[in-house]
């Protein structure tokens, strides 16, 4: 005795429909013209690979990072890799907006530390934890916004130029405050400290183009303003011809 199907229902099974068979989109042909050029720039270099996870170059002639002999330097194609080999789960590189927040604070805390060893005179010191919070600056990724990169370390290098000058490196606080000008160019700090670093070299005139200079992007700066009036004054006194009278002493 044959069963019927309940109603709304087959007794039969219909066949799958067959799948559209999925397309593969080719591959994106390179632009010509910038293929041309980055066949006419490319140049063959010899390399030799070491380290961990053999993951990082060197030349191959004297096994160096950075070799002057051999004009190659590596640096920032390591300091990349490093960042890969240490973090497995990293496929590529994140967007610019993501920001490494332990190295930002690293870098926050051993310049606080500086700023309150400099409060408590002791300059060397203080210098010290300048210099460490610089190398950490230095080696954000090349991938995260360049004004993070700024904005830390011109921070960290004024505040080692103004410890520079206070243990009579003028010199090096020139330097210094060179470097904050060359990063961050429109941050009035960076010429004030080159005007302060000047005028302990003695070449007050400079330090007043480098304070005008600072003005011209701040002009309302109290601390550029009131320190062109001292160097004013100090112009003033060096240039006073001395009035007073010499005394001859002379023998009866």
């Amino acid at each position: 005795m044959s069963q019927q199907a309940p109603a709304g229902q087959h007794s039969h099974a219909h066949p799958h429909p067959p799948q559209p068979a999925q397309q593969v989109m080719p591959a994106p042909q390179p632009d010509p013209v910038m293929q041309a050029r980055i066949d006419a720039d490319f140049k063959p270099v010899d390399i030799a690979v070491g380290g961990p996870s053999t993951a990082f170059a060197f030349c191959n002639t004297h096994k160096l990072e950075k070799c002057k002999q051999c004009h190659v330097d590596f640096t920032a194609l390591n300091r990349v890799s490093k960042i890969l080999v240490t973090n497995p789960t990293l496929r590529c590189p994140p967007p610019p907006t993501v920001v490494q927040q332990k190295l930002s604070q690293a870098v926050t805390n051993m310049k606080d530390e500086g700023n309150n060893l400099y409060k408590l005179n002791k300059t060397r010191e203080a210098l010290s934890k300048y210099n460490m919070a610089a190398s950490i600056a230095v080696q954000r990724p090349a991938w995260e916004g360049a004004a993070i990169l700024r904005e830390e370390l011109s921070t960290v290098v004024s505040n080692r130029s103004a410890a520079l000058l206070e243990l009579g490196d003028y010199l090096g606080a020139l330097v210094d405050a060179e470097t904050v000008i060359s990063v961050r160019r429109q941050w009035p700090k960076g010429h004030f400290r080159k005007a302060k670093a000047l005028v302990a070299l003695g070449h007050i005139e400079e330090a007043k183009d480098a304070i005008s200079l600072g003005l011209q992007f701040e002009p309302n700066n109290t601390e550029l303003s009131g320190y062109m009036l001292e160097l004013d004054k100090q112009l003033a006194s060096r240039n006073q011809p001395n009035t007073k009278e010499k005394t001859v002493s002379v023998t009866s």
